[in-house]
Order: structure tokens, then C-alpha cells, then sequence
């Protein structure tokens, strides 16, 4: 049976995330010569990316998420400008490699068609679903319009997620691609005696650790919990590590593979 995957990419896993503005080309190409494959494979695709370093250390050092501070308003409306032109060069990788593996997509900045931020952020989904079943919609976190003082603010790539996976009918894969781990995690991944869930619900506590410095949309939390609701309408939701993406054909020609399944 064909699959509908929605797929994320996570900032961490196609950037540098301690250097700004630095993609990881290798890691992003052999993704997508594994989307060619599946699409090949008669299955369709939405590609939603993060940020990383192309958008997350300039929206701290401007707090962007929290919406315009007067004193320093002039300098936060050049920065909006600037994550959503970083943003849109970042998406250049991606939909580049797409081109490369013969890939179609039609790319939908946030930016442009959506405002408010959040699982109730407002925009038109019906543009992912009406892309033809050969072409990739391409979409990512972005700083977007909000109304009343706060005037701007961040839509996580998490929350287009959630919104299209569930809103978008007959989607049967929510996958999400993390960087240098198999999926969820017990404990933080440079604990001693960490180890991989291969199956987690939102009733397990888990430790987590969450970099303030580089994230300003929720790390690993905010994936986990999208995730979780998620799953509610969706029932194949992963974690898995993008950098063994032969674990997506994996698990949409045996119906598993090492990662993590997501219940509600």
C-alpha cells in the first residue's frame, strides 16, 4: 500500500548548530536520495525542516519569540528579515538535493501563508494537499506574522507537524529526523546508561536535556509532545536517526526498523 509520510528534519540534523549558518550537505543529500527512492516506490512525501543554525542563534540573540520589545525593535524587524532570508537559503539546500535526485517540490515558506504561532497558528493547509503526489511540499520553521503588539513570532517546525499530520487526510507515516540519536532516549544521550525506547508514550517520564543557548522553539520536549497528539489520529509515528535514512524505506516495506515509535 502506498504511504503518506510527513517528515521533519530537524535543525540539528541538517546544521551545525554551534556554527552559524552551516549546512550539513552530506547528511541533507543522502536524505534526499532516500526520498527519490520512496517516491519511487510509488509513496508520496510533505518535507518539513528546522532551523539549526540558520535561524535559531540570531532569533535568540534578538528574543524573536517573545515579539517586539520596543528598545530594541529596530534591530529585531532587521532580524526578522534576515532569519527569513537565512531561512529561505537553508530550504535552498534541501529543495537543491531534491533537484539533484530528480525530486519535484513546491516550497511554502510559513512566512508567506501562515500567521500566530503554536498548534493554533492560522493558515491555509489545503496548499499541502493539493500538490500533485509526484511533488514534495517543501515548508520549515519561520518567523511569521502575529497579531496585536506582539507583531511577529516563531512557528516551530514541530507545530506544522502536528497541524498537517493530522489535518491533511489519509497521512499513514509522521516521521521525525533527529541528529546523532536513534530516537527517544531514556536518559539525556551523553548520560552514561542512556538507551534507546523503542516504543514511548506521553504516561513515561523521561530525562531530557534542552540547550536554551541554541533552541527557542522547545528541543526534544516540544517534538516529543507534537508527536504524542499526533499519534492520537496518525498510527505510524517515529523518531528516527537521519543519518541512516534507509531506515525510512525500512520501516515503510517491513513496518518497523531501529528508531522509536510514538504512542498517544
Amino acid at each position: 500500500m502506498a504511504a503518506k509520510v510527513v517528515m521533519k528534519l530537524g535543525g540539528g540534523l541538517i546544521t551545525d548548530k554551534s556554527s552559524f549558518k552551516t549546512a550539513k550537505k552530506g547528511v541533507i543529500d543522502s536524505i534526499c536520495s532516500e526520498i527519490s527512492k520512496i517516491i519511487a516506490n510509488g509513496h508520496s512525501v510533505i518535507l518539513i525542516h528546522g532551523a539549526g543554525s540558520f535561524g535559531h542563534l540570531l532569533a535568540k540573540k534578538w528574543s524573536l519569540a517573545a515579539g517586539v520589545v520596543d528598545e530594541i525593535s529596530e534591530q529585531q524587524r532587521d532580524a526578522v528579515v534576515k532569519v527569513r532570508s537565512d531561512m529561505a537559503e537553508l530550504c535552498g539546500y534541501v529543495t537543491d538535493s531534491l533537484k539533484s535526485f530528480g525530486v519535484e517540490f513546491a516550497v511554502f515558506p510559513p512566512s508567506v501563508w501562515a500567521k500566530e504561532t503554536g498548534r493554533s497558528f492560522i493558515g491555509d493547509l489545503d496548499i499541502f494537499e493539493n500538490t500533485p503526489k509526484d511533488i514534495v511540499p517543501v515548508s520549515f520553521g519561520d518567523v511569521v506574522r502575529v497579531s496585536g503588539g506582539a507583531e511577529f513570532g516563531i512557528l516551530s517546525g514541530d507545530d506544522l507537524m502536528a497541524r498537517i499530520s493530522l489535518e491533511i487526510p489519509s497521512v499513514t507515516h509522521s516521521i521525525f529526523l533527529l541528529g546523532d540519536v536513534d530516537g527517544m532516549m531514556n536518559l539525556p544521550p551523553n548520560i552514561d546508561g542512556s538507551r534507546l525506547m523503542p516504543v514511548w508514550s506521553a504516561e513515561e517520564h523521561i530525562e531530557t536535556s534542552h540547550n536554551s543557548e541554541q533552541d527557542v522553539t522547545g528541543g526534544i520536549e516540544l517534538k516529543a509532545s507534537r508527536a504524542s497528539q499526533i499519534s492520537r489520529g496518525v498510527d505510524e509515528v517515529w523518531f528516527i536517526n537521519g543519518n541512516h535514512p534507509e531506515r525510512i524505506s525500512q520501516l515503510l516495506d517491513e513496518g518497523s526498523t531501529i528508531g522509536t515509535k510514538i504512542l498517544g
